[in-house]
């Protein structure tokens, strides 16, 4: 323990940053609505919601869909866009 201490002090310490693969926390809080709000739309757990938003899970395809139905946007508003636009 203390080795490991001492070598991230010496190297320095950075988190790592957590990918994300979706949007839905954002439009969400576009939407002033709530993930318990949607998961009761979505007839599934807060804790299930919660994971999407913090990107620990990821929903299907079909699920990703009905967000986008429930919430009243393009499915792609969703999504992570990955492209660099210049």
């Amino acid at each position: 323990m203390i080795l490991f201490a001492l070598v991230r002090a010496e190297i320095g310490f950075m988190p790592i940053q957590k990918k994300r693969y979706n949007r839905i926390k954002i439009v969400l809080l576009e939407n002033e609505t709530t993930n318990i709000t949607l998961a009761e739309q979505l007839g599934v757990s807060k804790t299930t919601v919660s994971k999407w938003c913090t990107n620990d899970n990821q929903p299907t395809v079909e699920t990703l869909f009905r967000i986008a139905e429930i919430l009243g946007v393009d499915v792609c508003e969703l999504l992570v866009n990955k492209s660099k636009k210049g």
